[in-house]
């Protein structure tokens, strides 16, 4: 409890952590680009737990600018601690549900979504609980550009296997869609950079394979 406390301490007083109670907080709707001082583009990683995905992209993508999400202040205490060792400037994290995350960012800002190893929810009442759902997707949706790419990646076979279906059957109405259900064994390897989360650790070890899939919204349509 007092690593925890001390935690939520140094979130409180840290640049690159905006979370409830910073006036930032409050205003950073359409203001990324005065946040990261640039105009870059905006990724965002959804659940993103202690932020090794964030940060690893940030890495590999200095031109970009990564936000991380979750919920759990002392997950995002571990990569912000990271980011800020490896003195990188261009990743940031955001405390908040993800069911809010319309309040952070205007329609047209976000320029990728990444959604790794969610809580895959299985009992049929956790149903519109589950990340992809379309109560979330349509979320996606209004945030992201129109060329704005959807990046999901799983351990779960029946997540993934819902989230295939609403978007084959017409519940999304998305574009350019392309999945593997083993990851590392298909032409989109490459797409990762050899960044793994906790969770994809955990799993790849217990030999499970990883799912991945990736589209855009169909935003002609609308």
């Amino acid at each position: 409890m007092r690593t925890k406390l001390k935690r939520f301490a140094e979130n409180a007083s840290r640049a690159n952590i905006l979370e409830p109670g910073k006036t930032l907080y409050e205003e950073i709707k359409g203001n990324w680009s005065d946040f990261f001082k640039n105009e870059n583009d905006l990724v965002v990683e959804l659940g993103c737990g202690k932020g090794e995905y964030s940060v690893g992209l940030a890495e590999h993508f200095p031109n970009q600018n990564f936000i991380g999400v979750d919920i759990k202040g002392e997950r995002i205490w571990v990569g912000s601690t990271q980011a800020m060792d490896m003195d990188l400037h261009n990743v940031a994290f955001l405390r908040t549900q993800i069911l809010l995350i319309e309040k952070f960012f205007e329609p047209n800002e976000v320029g990728e979504i990444w959604i790794t190893f969610p809580d895959p929810r299985p009992k049929d009442r956790d149903i519109k609980r589950r990340l992809t759902s379309p109560r979330f997707m349509n979320m996606y949706r209004n945030i992201l550009k129109n060329d704005g790419w959807v990046k999901f990646k799983t351990d779960s076979t029946s997540l993934f296997e819902y989230t295939l279906e609403i978007i084959k059957d017409g519940t999304l109405d998305v574009k350019d869609l392309s999945y593997t259900f083993d990851l590392y064994d298909s032409e989109f390897q490459d797409e990762h950079f050899g960044i793994k989360t906790k969770y994809e650790k955990i799993f790849s070890d217990k030999g499970e394979k990883i799912k991945y899939l990736k589209f855009r919204f169909n935003h002609d349509n609308t």
